[in-house]
């Protein structure tokens, strides 16, 4: 099931039990639905617990049934007004002229109260919204043909808390959100904390395997790094000793290269604690510092 209907179905859970919720809930589902204007109300969805909602919510706020509904609970379902009277109720009930001529928008007069307000939203997110899978990525939107309700959507988000961003899409005026805090708040405010605890655990498993990736990555880089310096310390300390030099040095520095050349995969801490008796990563690197220059220095002559 995709996060989207997982999330759809935790909001659709809890009943409809105020009437001024379930007007406000079906007001957001109209102005976010396929068509709303004084000739239809036209709901398409895919969502089974929506469908189950829908005819209850309707009767609770309008007292109104609908002339179509679905007849299974699969696949993409219509639920269509299309008798005038209920039409003409519906309009009322949220002061709209039942004029098809008239630009819908929102009656912020019916959305005082916030449990209005969040039943307004969830209604809008049941009808018109989605939100991505959190493991692939952090997108929640909600979708409106009509253009001035898509333009006081993000007044009505500011005054709640939020900082939607907004963009044209086919037609259709978007409201969204790209960061997972943002998501995850709005979830919770919506009412599907469930949906939004999973948005912060895929964040915090995300972060993680960031994290490890990234650790793996450098101590890749760390261990090539210390492959290509005891590479070239054992070319040096070879050189030192086809001259006949080695043996001529100080004994720690003997030390130093018996031990580079008896562990070459061991870093400098690891070498400086074989040592005898043990010394600091920067010391024993001082002493690899100081073949190398001897080896240099027989190479400049």
């Amino acid at each position: 099931m995709a996060f989207s209907a997982d999330v759809k179905q935790e909001l659709c859970r809890p009943g409809v039990s105020r009437r001024c919720c379930a007007q406000a809930e079906a007001y957001g589902v109209l102005l976010f639905c396929g068509a709303f204007h004084a000739r239809q109300a036209r709901i398409v969805t895919e969502c089974g617990a929506l469908k189950e909602r829908l005819p209850a919510l309707f009767r609770k706020a309008f007292k109104v049934s609908f002339d179509q509904t679905p007849e299974g609970n699969e696949g993409k379902g219509i639920f269509l007004i299309e008798d005038p009277a209920k039409l003409k109720s519906i309009f009322g009930a949220f002061d709209l002229e039942w004029d098809a001529s008239v630009s819908l928008h929102i009656n912020l007069a019916l959305l005082e109260e916030e449990h209005c307000r969040t039943a307004f939203l969830r209604g809008a997110f049941l009808s018109g919204g989605s939100v991505t899978d959190p493991m692939k990525g952090y997108h929640l939107e909600l979708a409106t043909s009509h253009y001035h309700v898509g333009r006081e959507l993000p007044a009505l988000l500011r005054e709640a808390g939020f900082e939607p961003k907004e963009t044209e899409r086919k037609g259709n005026h978007v409201v969204y959100f790209k960061q997972s805090h943002h998501i995850e708040d709005f979830l919770t405010f919506l009412g599907a904390p469930v949906s939004a605890m999973a948005v912060m655990n895929a964040k915090l498993e995300r972060d993680l395997r960031g994290s490890v990736n990234r650790q793996v990555n450098c101590d890749s880089a760390n261990l090539d790094k210390t492959v290509a310096a005891a590479r070239e310390q054992l070319a040096a300390i070879e050189r030192l000793r086809e001259s006949g030099r080695l043996d001529a040095l100080p004994d720690k520095l003997q030390e130093a290269a018996r031990l580079r050349i008896e562990n070459p995969e061991l870093n400098l801490a690891q070498l400086g604690a074989l040592c005898a008796p043990p010394v600091s990563k920067s010391a024993f690197n001082h002493r690899m510092r100081k073949l190398m220059e001897l080896t240099e220095g027989s190479k400049s002559r």
